[in-house]
């Protein structure tokens, strides 16, 4: 038998360039100590600040890890997933990788974990692509001023306290006065835009809640039709700390994904991120940082509890135009302990947002809801976030109410008022009962432009106050029958200027009617 020796050499060639390319050059290192979410690690002396780690467990299931503590022997690793399966002596490898999470289309309708897994018991996600959890902020030059309205569809937010999309805007206040509520409100407002230009993904994440608030939660949204364009992740109460500390930035990294459509030229650009609530991260954060001997305080930069809410915040932005014009809105929630907003945490992220809504929980007991303080909330973005027939009757509204509650102090102490007093008083009373709404049931902003213009022109003066919901709920009814043309104009304008007349005759025509 003839040995052809090309042919031998040709085989010996293939199976050396195999062996090139399955050998894999790996930095590994091992378990010191683990416990409490958070291990320590020997031997992996080039691993990077924020890089991921595989811990392969005895079990033969791997668990990721996220470096956080880079010391003079050791690493210190936050861990996410079964940390119960990781022991002393177990191998650990460096991956070279920052961590990422799965965004895309299709996690839209979805409940995940931080990790992008998901948790409603639907089927695997196949996501178009991933993007890092933790980025630094687009620049100054990147970003344009915030002009355009996200509307919440609440009369008290819209008119007084309004918000743009790109804003930051807190929602605060002790536990059970409705925040979250607010921020539902607005979720199920962006109904009427989805399949517009104007669409907003929404993604609300829950940190540190009981996993029955969440499935109330996404019940709520499924119910008003919200889930078609909203993600929701979930780190519960019952989830490790460092998944409850990288769930904002997971939710944050998948709305990123969708504001950078529109440098594509592609919808939808505009995205609205909830974060509920930020008081739970800080708590989740401080038992890491304690744990990892990391100092949490407020001079510990880069570990401190500011700039942990200060990075995550600042990713909110309105992008330029030359980058697509996008826009990532956030409304992180901050639980407050007995009113008090002059603590650690409250005045950190006051510092950080654009403007706050308080919520009073003396509001809610005395039946105002939403039990918005309009003279604490504010917005640093203002009328810019307006439409112009909104502007030109809150100017009013704002000063009426600070009027009336000036006034009320004064009526309760029995004083005797005059007749342009006692007018204030009985307008400020009934404004307050006009902003009243109830859960769930957003308005439409040109309807609430003729409901506060009809308030604040006087013609609810003579209305009783537990009547002006009736009033408001027929006047808008008229207003999409008879004079509908009227409401149009309105509409198409977007400014009352030469309607006055029109809708003088208009709301006239229906007070007559109404008994």
């Amino acid at each position: 038998m003839k040995i052809k020796t090309d042919e031998i050499a040709s085989v010996i060639k293939q199976e050396i360039q195999n062996f090139a390319s399955q050998l894999e050059i790996s930095e590994v290192g091992q378990v010191v100590e683990v416990g409490d979410g958070i291990a320590r690690v020997y031997g992996l002396g080039k691993v990077m600040s924020g890089e991921l780690l595989e811990f392969q467990t005895q079990s033969g299931k791997t668990v990721t890890g996220l470096t956080m503590n880079l010391e003079k022997d050791t690493v210190g690793a936050a861990l996410f997933g079964d940390t119960d399966l990781i022991r002393e002596g177990d191998t650990v490898k460096a991956t070279g990788r920052i961590l990422e999470v799965p965004v895309g289309p299709e996690m839209l309708g979805r409940v995940v974990d931080p990790l992008g897994v998901p948790l409603d018991g639907g089927a695997a996600i196949r996501a178009s692509g991933s993007r890092k959890v933790d980025i630094v902020a687009p620049g100054i030059s990147a970003r344009q001023p915030v002009k355009e309205p996200l509307q919440f569809g609440i009369k008290a937010v819209d008119s007084m306290i309004p918000v743009g999309r790109g804003q930051r805007e807190l929602v605060i206040g002790d536990r059970k006065t409705g925040k979250t509520a607010v921020c539902l409100d607005c979720i199920i407002n962006q109904k009427k835009y989805w399949g517009t230009p104007e669409a907003v993904v929404c993604i609300y994440v829950a940190v540190g809640q009981k996993d029955s608030t969440v499935a109330g939660v996404v019940e709520t949204l499924r119910k008003n039709g919200a889930m078609d364009y909203t993600i929701v992740v979930n780190a519960g109460s019952s989830a490790p700390a460092p998944m409850q500390y990288i769930a904002p930035y997971s939710g944050c990294a998948m709305g990123e994904y969708f504001m950078w459509q529109g440098k594509e030229g592609k919808t939808p650009k505009h995205v609205l991120v909830v974060y509920d609530d930020l008081s739970k991260q800080a708590v989740a954060y401080r038992e890491l940082s304690l744990l990892l001997r990391r100092p949490p305080g407020r001079e510990a930069y880069p570990g401190d509890v500011f700039y942990l809410h200060s990075r995550l915040l600042e990713r909110a932005t309105k992008l330029s135009n030359e980058n697509g014009g996008g826009s990532l809105t956030a409304l992180p929630i901050i639980e407050t302990q007995e009113g008090d907003v002059s603590a650690y945490i409250p005045t950190n992220v006051i510092s950080i947002t654009d403007g706050q809504i308080y919520l009073q929980p003396e509001l809610f007991s005395a039946g105002v809801r939403p039990a918005i303080n309009v003279g604490i909330s504010v917005s640093r973005v203002g009328g810019n976030a307006q439409i112009k027939a909104m502007k030109e009757v809150a100017g009013s509204l704002r000063l009426d109410l600070a009027a009336y509650r000036e006034l009320e102090a004064f009526a309760q102490l029995g004083t005797e008022l005059d007749a342009s007093s006692q007018r204030q008083l009985d307008r400020g009373a009934r404004m307050v009962e006009l902003l009243k709404q109830g859960q769930f049931g957003p308005f439409d902003v040109i309807d609430q432009c003729i409901s506060i213009y009809a308030a604040s022109k006087g013609f609810m003066d003579d209305v009783p106050v537990a009547k002006v919901s009736a009033f408001e709920k027929g006047l808008l009814e008229h207003f999409q029958g008879p004079a509908k043309a009227v409401r149009d104009q309105l509409a198409e304008k977007k400014s009352f200027k030469g309607l006055d007349d029109q809708f003088g005759a208009a709301i006239k025509a229906f007070k007559a009617t109404f008994r």
